[in-house]
């Protein structure tokens, strides 16, 4: 799948309202239908794809002749089919969008001529995208990559492979070659990788592991944030997570998750769906108190526990695919983080002595 950049609806208003008296038309925004697309009206699809902008704006950009597949402009009701090429055409430039090299700290669990695995912290932002055009993990792939001629951070044909969201913190693995690009891509579309994440989750479980499926699709109400709809409901794309409890501390639980497919936001919004928002995920509801007593001590310390690591607590634990060049399994192992590590102590040790006997009777 190709990278794609989030453009904000003020971006789209603009070039609604300055319309030029030339024709002269410049590219916001691409993106190829997969090969399993099912026919869908093109101005919904755009709203999966283009989260900062809203149906009616795109509507509007339809029926102002912005919307085009391949060269053609298409109205909103066209319906996008596998394989087509879906462009948004503006009379005002783009917003620079270059990739520069930043001399960036980065931290390389693994590298050779073909890839390097990368281990991501949180806060850091993968690609520039909307509001966030500079310091991210590609442009200190950039810098690091400066001095190898045959590796431009401006070309799809190498890079990321696959991204985690900005406040994830874990492994990355970052293509050097074309064809390593395409290797591992299409590893990553056949599902034929291995990815597991450590998360805190609220709430406590009575069975010790299971299966969430369930289609991922923008959430109406909030376009930032996904939403979970059933397996034949037509609405988003199919997604499967598998889920084990590592520790049981009563109001939270530790869990390991491996994904069978990797849509935005899967685990978070599984987990949401299923009643567990990730601890401290505000977009889905985790920065509250959802589960345990309403005295001012445990309130505390469950603001405490949102000071430590303030952030959903998510970490890409492992990450396994087949080596593009020698056909030898890889497989990467990262350790938590200092923030995530500190706020599973805490919680170990507020479940200890006579609380943790309280707790287990739950």
């Amino acid at each position: 799948m190709n990278d794609i950049e989030e453009i904000e609806d003020l971006e789209l208003d603009e070039g609604l309202e300055n319309q030029a008296d030339d024709n002269t038309l410049y590219e916001h925004f691409r993106i190829e239908a997969d090969l399993g697309q099912v026919p869908l009206r093109i101005d919904k699809f755009l709203t999966e794809h283009m989260p900062h902008s809203s149906r009616n704006r795109i509507q509007a950009a339809a029926d102002a002749g912005f919307i085009f597949v391949g060269d053609k402009p298409v109205k909103s009701n066209y319906k996008v089919r596998p394989g087509d090429v879906v462009t948004l055409r503006l009379h005002q430039p783009k917003h620079d969008t270059t990739i520069y090299p930043e001399d960036i700290p980065l931290n390389i669990v693994y590298e050779d001529d073909a890839l390097m695995i990368v281990n991501k912290p949180a806060g850091m932002v993968v690609h520039p995208g909307a509001g966030n055009f500079t310091g991210t993990l590609i442009n200190a792939v950039a810098w690091h990559m400066k001095d190898v001629p045959e590796f431009d951070p401006n070309s799809p044909e190498v890079g990321l492979v696959h991204r985690i969201d900005k406040d994830t913190s874990g492994l990355l693995v970052v293509a050097k070659t074309p064809d390593a690009k395409s290797s591992l891509g299409k590893q990553f579309f056949d599902h034929n990788t291995h990815r597991s994440y450590n998360c805190l989750v609220w709430g406590h479980f009575t069975e010790n592991e299971g299966r969430i499926e369930g289609n991922i699709t923008r959430d109406p109400k909030d376009r930032l944030r996904m939403t979970v709809t059933a397996p034949d409901s037509g609405i988003g794309k199919s997604a499967i997570t598998h889920w084990r409890v590592i520790e049981k501390f009563g109001y939270v639980t530790l869990i390991e998750c491996i994904l069978e497919t990797g849509r935005t936001h899967q685990i978070r919004a599984h987990m949401k769906h299923i009643g567990h928002p990730l601890f401290g995920d505000e977009r889905y509801g985790g920065m509250e108190i959802l589960r345990g007593e309403r005295s001012t001590t445990y309130k505390a310390f469950i603001k405490n526990c949102f000071k430590l690591c303030p952030r959903q607590a998510l970490h890409a634990k492992t990450l396994g695919f087949v080596h593009p060049v020698t056909g030898e399994q890889m497989d990467f192992t990262s350790e938590w983080p200092e923030d995530f590590a500190s706020l599973i102590d805490k919680w170990r040790g507020f479940v200890s002595g006579t609380t943790r006997d309280m707790l287990k009777e739950m």
